[in-house]
């Protein structure tokens, strides 16, 4: 229970990192970037097992780390067309909505347990998120469904993915050497990115981003660290860790909105806290 509630935690740091970012406008590419890098390196410094940097390809989770790291760069950039084109809520809900995948999943491939109880808890949880998420834009969105339906697959197919490897390939001592293989590859994909951006308009790096970057990088990290621990937990099916932890992330992402960036809520966006709540009590019973 230790890790999710510090996964929860650690995952809504950087929704306020994020926040900080857009005040001192940071160039997010540049810092996600850097924080790929900070999060690979922490990886390696802290594996409880070490494995040289030339036989990573060797690991029988190697594969699997490839495509996600190529998702996280991917759903990244998904995420950001999304924003400009249909608008933040729906980037917004469409992102936090994906936790329908990894649950379906987790349903089909480990025989997980469905229950009245769970499906009317996970159902409540999911139009919780859309309430708390929807906001409000000045403008309307002008975008197709293609982009939302890509990110909530994409965000859909990272949680599933990282579940099934974790089962199936990684030993428990080399979780933070396979978290930070992900990063390592992420940052691969992001240089090779920065890198035709720069030779189209070239800019200096900046140095505020650097430091941006480090410090997303060791909440992201450990926002991975501990959400694989918590899956280890048997006593814990995936379907209802994902659906406590991606709900739960929602109502103190709200919170600290309210509380720390003064952000004004709707009726339903707090309709939708209290029906999160209700969700993650039944989720959990069941």
């Amino acid at each position: 229970m230790i890790f999710l509630l510090l996964s929860i935690l650690f995952s809504t740091g950087l929704f306020v990192i994020f926040k900080y970012f857009g005040i001192y406008k940071i160039d997010v590419l540049k810092a996600i970037f850097v924080n790929y890098i900070v999060a690979f390196s922490m990886g390696f410094l802290l594996a409880e097992r070490k494995i040289p940097i030339s036989e990573i390809y060797l690991q029988p989770w190697f594969s699997g780390a490839l495509v996600l790291g190529l998702l996280f760069i991917s759903v990244f950039f998904v995420m950001a067309i999304t924003a400009q084109k249909n608008g933040v809520s729906v980037t917004s809900i469409a992102g936090k909505m994906s936790v329908v995948v990894p649950v379906f999943f987790g349903i089909l491939l480990y025989n997980e347990s469905v229950t009245f109880l769970k499906i009317i808890g996970i159902l409540i949880a999911l139009l919780a998120v859309y309430l708390s998420s929807v906001k409000k834009e000045k403008r309307e969105s002008n975008g197709t469904l293609f982009f939302p339906i890509l990110l909530f697959l994409g965000s859909g197919a990272i949680d599933t993915l990282l579940k099934y490897i974790q089962v199936t390939h990684v030993d428990d001592r080399d979780i933070s050497i396979f978290s930070g293989s992900l990063f390592g590859i992420a940052a691969v994909f992001g240089f090779t990115i920065l890198t035709f951006k720069y030779l189209k308009k070239k800019e200096a790096f900046g140095w505020k981003n650097i430091l941006a970057g480090v410090v997303l990088g060791v909440p992201n990290y450990y926002s991975i660290i501990f959400l694989i621990k918590a899956l280890q937990n048997k006593n814990f099916e995936s379907s209802t860790l994902f659906t406590i932890n991606n709900v739960a992330i929602v109502i103190v992402s709200t919170l600290v909105g309210i509380f720390m960036f003064k952000e004004t809520f709707s009726l339903q966006n707090k309709i939708g806290v209290f029906l999160a709540i209700i969700g993650i009590l039944l989720v959990s019973i069941a």
